[in-house]
């Protein structure tokens, strides 16, 4: 059970609502929960919790939200399905700015824990097109050819978390 303030980005969102409830249920009471989407878009939500509309691709709105959490879960990025994804490469690309500023003021505000939340989409697309599926596997990832857009964003987030877990 972790002590302290847990942020939740994405939270309006199907996963980060039950992260929300989740987390609850475990006994922690205390919560931001942040997502772009207005509060009564979101797919869930708790009295108690603190509950915020932030565009986290804005560094002051991503400082806002990480000051005096100790841990953050990052499932926030702008997805909207396998037919947004296709269609909207740039948009999904810019994700990148929310794990930055994330980062950024996560190590800012000396956080003790953070969490990014990845995709399969990440993996090499060519180990993905045989229809007798074998489990993908971490190492899967390279040599690199993610999905174009979303899948780069993902493992160039990926990759970025790791650096600033070694370096800071």
């Amino acid at each position: 059970m972790t002590s302290g303030k847990i942020l939740v980005c994405g939270a309006g969102g199907f996963i980060g609502g039950h992260l929300v409830a989740e987390l609850l249920n475990r006994g922690q009471h205390d919560i931001r929960a942040v997502d772009l989407k207005p509060l009564q878009e979101w797919y869930q939500h708790f009295p108690g919790v603190e509950n915020l509309q932030l565009d986290l691709q804005d560094k002051a709105a991503c400082e806002q939200a990480c000051r005096g959490a100790q841990s953050i879960y990052n499932l926030a990025a702008d997805m909207g399905g396998m037919g947004f994804i296709e269609n909207n490469k740039a948009l999904c690309m810019l994700s990148v700015l929310i794990n930055t500023h994330l980062l950024l003021a996560a190590k800012s505000f000396a956080a003790e824990r953070f969490f990014f939340a990845s995709s399969a989409c990440v993996y090499n697309a060519d180990k993905q097109r045989d229809p007798n599926v074998t489990a993908l596997k971490e190492a899967d990832a390279y040599p690199a050819m993610p999905e174009d857009g979303y899948g780069w964003e993902k493992l160039f987030s990926e990759r970025m978390c790791r650096h600033f877990r070694e370096d800071f």
